[in-house]
């Protein structure tokens, strides 16, 4: 009588937690079917995803960044640089009030509505569209449904043009690139993929603490739901084997055909569905672990005073150089030299001296500053600094910044700092780096990736159906019992 109540409950517990998860499981699974097409077959291409910068010694400037700035009674700038487009050569200047001037490098006159012209020169270069109209140039401080945190980069210009396809280009013009793309096709998969994937709708209505519980929650009646049809058919296995070699031997119709399959397909999919829960349970809760809110990104303020040596008289070749801006840390400023081996040279914008592993000792400073736990100025340990110009597991192309400084700290945390930015560009601890192996495996099926990316998103689209799948004939089972 006792075993007898057991398996009663059990199953009663199971249907009524698969009830709860039918619609979130459709919701998931329909739309992680959606992914493969929106992040790869019908992804939109784009002629040039990369700007490649002109040498200084082909830009001609013929006037310094400290005349530019006299001539225009500038005192103070949190940076600058050096660019050429269609309408000349200027110096970008970061101002103290964080926005971007435009300075002609030939005779310091302000060119109005500078950062937009480069922002549409730029869109115009990466689509290689010299042609179609312009219908609307916005600046986006914050993401959106259409330009999601996944692209990292803020502030972007987003430049719309008047085409069939619908086509937007996120610009970051302080680094001349671009944060992404999206034409028609990719913005309604984006939505999609938003409401019924990430559940952006929770969100909207109480925050993303609010939205993350709730998938927790939800999730872990998911996970019980798997755990109690698992645990019915391993109480009632020999049941459901006898009432299946009775039916044989009386010759009788399967009445129970549903049920019998929402069992043998649920029990081949068993582990793709606690794959996929468990990766997302891990992945919402290292969410949660670390909601915590995110440091402001240091903000130098340069004087105009400090800079006392030419940025055109630096020891450095000019044919090399690829982007030119200026630091300020530990008492000290200066220029900040990209050459086109990407090599960051550093120069006492004083002495006009080289400063040796400047690069390393300036991600040292920020990942310090950006450590909400840490003082700059006193010692934890000694720290390991390289430089990386790949992406790999650890810091995957979705963190979008190269190259970064890797600061290794003693207890096994990683900090990537873009050093040409003064960013934050993540931070992995050890159990961020478990549930990235986790999610790309488990939830991704990265270990699919030898197979190629279209074999990988096959079998992940044939495990999210199966799935699925067998949630339906369970809905289907619970129908016929009423």
């Amino acid at each position: 009588m006792a075993s007898s109540a057991l398996k009663s409950n059990f199953y009663k517990w199971h249907r009524v937690l698969g009830l709860i998860s039918l619609v979130p499981v459709i919701f998931w699974t329909l739309s992680g079917l959606s992914h493969p097409f929106m992040s790869n077959w019908f992804r939109p291409s784009i002629a040039q995803e990369v700007f490649k910068p002109l040498a200084q010694s082909k830009m001609k400037p013929a006037l310094s960044i400290q005349q530019v700035l006299d001539s225009n009674h500038v005192t103070a700038i949190r940076n600058f640089n050096l660019l050429n487009f269609k309408k000349g050569t200027f110096y970008q200047v970061l101002g103290a009030d964080s926005t971007y001037k435009y300075y002609s490098a030939t005779n310091a006159t302000l060119l109005p509505h500078g950062d937009t012209d480069y922002a549409e020169y730029l869109a115009r270069y990466f689509t290689q569209d010299g042609t179609s109209a312009l219908k609307s140039i916005t600046l986006q401080t914050g993401f959106d449904g259409q330009y999601q945190p996944i692209n990292h980069l803020l502030p972007v210009w987003k430049v719309s043009f008047n085409r069939a396809d619908g086509m937007d280009i996120y610009i970051e013009t302080g680094q001349s690139r671009m944060g992404t793309f999206n034409n028609n096709t990719r913005k309604a998969f984006l939505w999609l993929f938003e409401q019924f994937h990430i559940w952006q709708f929770l969100a909207d209505i109480g925050g993303d603490t609010f939205r993350n519980v709730v998938l927790v929650v939800i999730m872990t009646m998911m996970l019980f739901a798997l755990i109690s049809g698992l645990t019915v058919y391993g109480l009632m296995w020999k049941k459901f084997k006898a009432i299946k070699q009775n039916r044989k031997a009386k010759c009788t119709e399967d009445k129970r055909f549903v049920h019998r399959f929402h069992r043998q397909i649920g029990l081949i999919v068993s582990f793709v569905m606690l794959t996929f829960v468990i990766s997302g349970l891990f992945h919402l809760a290292v969410k949660l672990h670390n909601d915590e809110p995110a440091k402001a990104d240091y903000g130098q303020v340069i004087k105009r005073s400090d800079l006392t040596i030419s940025n055109l008289a630096l020891p450095v070749t000019d044919s090399l150089i690829r982007k030119i801006g200026v630091v300020s840390f530990n008492g000290n400023t200066f220029y900040q030299v990209t050459d086109d081996k990407k090599q960051i040279t550093y120069i006492n914008t004083k002495t006009g001296k080289e400063q040796t592993n400047a690069d390393e000792d300036y991600a040292r400073f920020l990942s310090t500053y950006y450590h909400p736990r840490l003082e700059v100025n006193k010692f934890y340990g000694r720290v390991k600094v390289d430089q990386i110009r790949q992406f790999d597991n650890e810091y995957g192309f979705i963190n979008k910044r190269l190259p970064v400084e890797r600061v290794g700290y003693p207890n096994g945390d990683n900090w990537y700092i873009e050093t040409t930015t003064s960013k934050l560009a993540t931070k992995v601890a050890a159990i961020d780096r478990a549930e990235g192996l986790s999610f790309i495996f488990l939830h991704k099926y990265f270990g699919m990736s030898w197979a190629g990316k279209n074999i990988r998103d096959l079998v992940s689209m044939l495990a999210a159906l199966g799935v699925l799948v067998v949630s339906l004939f369970g809905f289907a089972s619970f129908i016929k019992n009423k």
